[in-house]
């Protein structure tokens, strides 16, 4: 006889019901109902502080085969709200397991749903677009209670939730080897690969927190600032944009990547706006428009900005363009200047579990402060 596994349910706010069991955590939770197409990678996920609010739906069918293991962790806990798989793997077998997937979710505290269908999911997401969702195990509510309840919760745009994730202290990562230039990086959700990408180049990182002034960065006497990925609305983060029209003012080198581009974009001048359904996974093709190389990709973002692709356009930092296109849906991932030394990407170069295609932006924000150097020697 197998384990005995009580009913659970995910409610989405349309009104779909789809019924499966219970897994990790009994009880309720709520937020918004994204889909991640990698089959590997699932830590990442699970570990990236730009999940915080969301229920990530699985759509590869056997999730926790590889177990966890701290090496691989991108924060300190599981940021997600709820986690949806169809058959998770009841063997771990990997020689760097430490843990299983379940044990870590119920560690977490993470409320889970198991033997759903969730390529279909992903389909009902791809086609109505992201909506809120609960998860309800051993609730004794009716279909028509979980529904109000969910429809009740907030939705994920107007939401500002980079104090939930931000670090609280500032924390250094050191240079390997000769130590070229200092970075400072304001944390609106980092993830961990990236200041050990930028400190296997020589790179001395100090990662902030995202409420940090200007005279405080400048005070650290930074080559470069990095803007992070993060959760939330780009709209909300009003401080921050100020923040960054001082940097790019100061002409200090900047980098972004997710929602560090967006809140670029907005600091140029652009609006940003909420995807149908957001793009996530580590398979994203991306057009690189100088090179015309094409690079796979890893994202996480819900929102994008709304920049002219066909011709350069002015701000008052002078002249830029737009670098990089996802040949999905055609929304625009970099934006880049050329009388500033700036650029962003709306996508993950570190790219934890994979793919690398694009870890030479590293070495391009390398090859910016290097520049930025020189002209001001």
């Amino acid at each position: 006889m197998g384990e005995q596994l009580s009913k659970a349910f995910l409610v989405l706010d349309d009104g779909t019901i789809f019924e499966g069991e219970s897994w990790a955590c009994e009880g309720e939770t709520f937020g918004e109902a994204v889909f991640s197409t990698g089959m590997t990678g699932y830590q990442e996920t699970l570990t990236d502080p730009s999940y915080h609010k969301q229920v990530v739906v699985m759509t590869a069918p056997h999730i926790g085969n590889t177990g966890m293991n701290t090496t691989d962790e991108e924060s300190k806990k599981i940021w997600v709200s709820g986690f949806v798989v169809r058959n998770p793997s009841p063997v771990v077998s990997n020689w760097r397991s430490e843990r299983t997937l379940e044990d870590d979710l119920k560690s977490n505290g993470v409320v889970g749903i198991r033997g759903v269908d969730t390529r279909a999911i992903t389909r009902h997401l791809r086609d109505l677009g992201a909506m809120r969702v609960g998860i309800f195990s051993n609730s004794g509510l009716t279909r028509e209670e979980m529904v109000i309840k969910v429809r009740k919760t907030p939705a994920m745009t107007g939401a500002f939730l980079s104090d939930d994730v931000s670090t609280d202290n500032t924390y250094v990562v050191p240079a390997i080897g000769e130590k070229k230039f200092t970075v400072v990086a304001l944390d609106m959700g980092i993830k961990g690969a990236t200041p050990r990408a930028m400190s296997q180049r020589g790179i001395e990182v100090h990662v902030v927190p995202s409420r940090t002034t200007f005279e405080q960065i400048v005070a650290l006497n930074p080559d470069g600032v990095f803007l992070s990925n993060g959760p939330g609305d780009p709209a909300t983060m009003t401080e921050m944009i100020l923040l960054v029209r001082k940097i790019l003012s100061a002409r200090i080198p900047l980098f972004g990547i997710c929602f560090g581009h967006q809140i670029m974009g907005r600091a140029l001048g652009f609006e940003t706006y909420k995807l149908p359904f957001g793009h996530r996974g580590i398979n994203q093709p991306v057009k690189n428009l100088k090179s015309g190389r094409i690079e796979i990709t890893a994202h996480n973002h819900g929102f994008a900005v709304a920049a002219p692709v066909e011709v350069n356009f002015n701000t008052i930092y002078g002249a830029g363009f737009v670098s990089h296109l996802c040949l999905n849906d055609g929304v625009v991932e970099g934006l880049e200047l050329l009388e500033a030394p700036a650029f962003s990407v709306q996508y993950h170069p570190e790219a934890a579990a994979g793919p690398h295609d694009a870890s030479y932006l590293f070495d391009k924000f390398l090859d910016l402060m290097k520049d930025a150097k020189v002209a001001n020697a």
